[in-house]
């Protein structure tokens, strides 16, 4: 579906949202309370300035979350959470020091086998975002003594996880969290999925082993549950238009997680 048309149609989600809390507050009802996870890869240099503009916007319009939130979200109250995929060196130089200027929590996911290594698995991907790294052991353990900063696993290898048998799929989940936890000395109980490639079997094998909270790429409202397992997250980069970024931080996206729902259902 072409990009110009998402925006269209998450534009009248959101107009459709703003008429709905306005009537509930009319008839003395407090909305409930809403979320949303965002996520990113990368934040080159050249795009430092417009990931400032979004944190900023970010503060305007939600209160932000870590992403394991131990608190119950208070009705009326709009939420968001930041995160990183993939544990690249631009977000150590250009967004964390942004980041822990505003104390807004965020999350790494981090594939503990590829720590100092360029990211093969963008083969495809634009030259700027190929040239980025993984960061070194030693970065991402300065990085995690940040209290904004909390780390998760990605995997060992940035595995495309629905491809694997179940033996080294739970080799994959077990040994990179063993690996971050061995070198941050702390529990390490949040999981992305790399690509966002996930089954309900997976699903199972990752909190047999202990993780408590998995993410997916599915722009799903986050926290709707107080035993909500897998959490929901929309994709941004800090060169979306200024419209799209606020759509998103404000959960008008959430209905292509139902019109990919849908797909899924068709094609199996």
């Amino acid at each position: 579906m072409k990009r110009s048309l998402k925006l269209l149609i998450s534009l009248a989600v959101h107009v459709r949202d703003v008429s709905s809390r306005a009537a509930l507050r009319l008839l003395g009802r407090t909305p409930p309370p809403t979320c949303v996870v965002l996520y990113y890869h990368a934040v080159p240099t050249a795009q430092r300035q417009l990931f400032v503009r979004q944190l900023d916007t970010l503060l305007r319009l939600a209160r932000p979350l870590p992403s394991d939130p131990n608190t119950q979200l208070e009705p009326g109250h709009h939420y968001a959470v930041v995160t990183f995929d993939d544990g690249f060196v631009s977000v150590k130089d250009n967004a964390a020091p942004e980041l822990k200027r505003r104390q807004i929590p965020w999350t790494l996911f981090v594939p503990s086998g590829c720590l100092g290594q360029s990211p093969t698995w963008l083969r495809h991907a634009p030259a700027a975002a190929r040239q980025d790294r993984v960061m070194t052991a030693g970065e991402l353990r300065t990085l995690a003594q940040d209290p904004c900063v909390s780390i998760g696993s990605h995997t060992v290898t940035h595995a495309h996880l629905v491809e694997f048998g179940p033996d080294r799929a739970n080799g994959e989940l077990a040994r990179s969290k063993a690996d971050l936890e061995t070198l941050l000395q702390r529990p390490v109980d949040q999981f992305s999925y790399p690509f966002g490639a996930r089954t309900p079997a997976l699903d199972q094998q990752a909190r047999a082993l202990g993780y408590r909270r998995l993410f997916s790429t599915q722009p799903d409202p986050a926290f709707q549950t107080p035993d909500e397992f897998v959490t929901g997250r929309v994709t941004v980069d800090p060169d979306i238009s200024p419209l799209e970024f606020r759509l998103k931080l404000l959960g008008a996206y959430r209905w292509l997680a139902r019109h990919d729902h849908r797909n899924q259902k068709t094609e199996s």
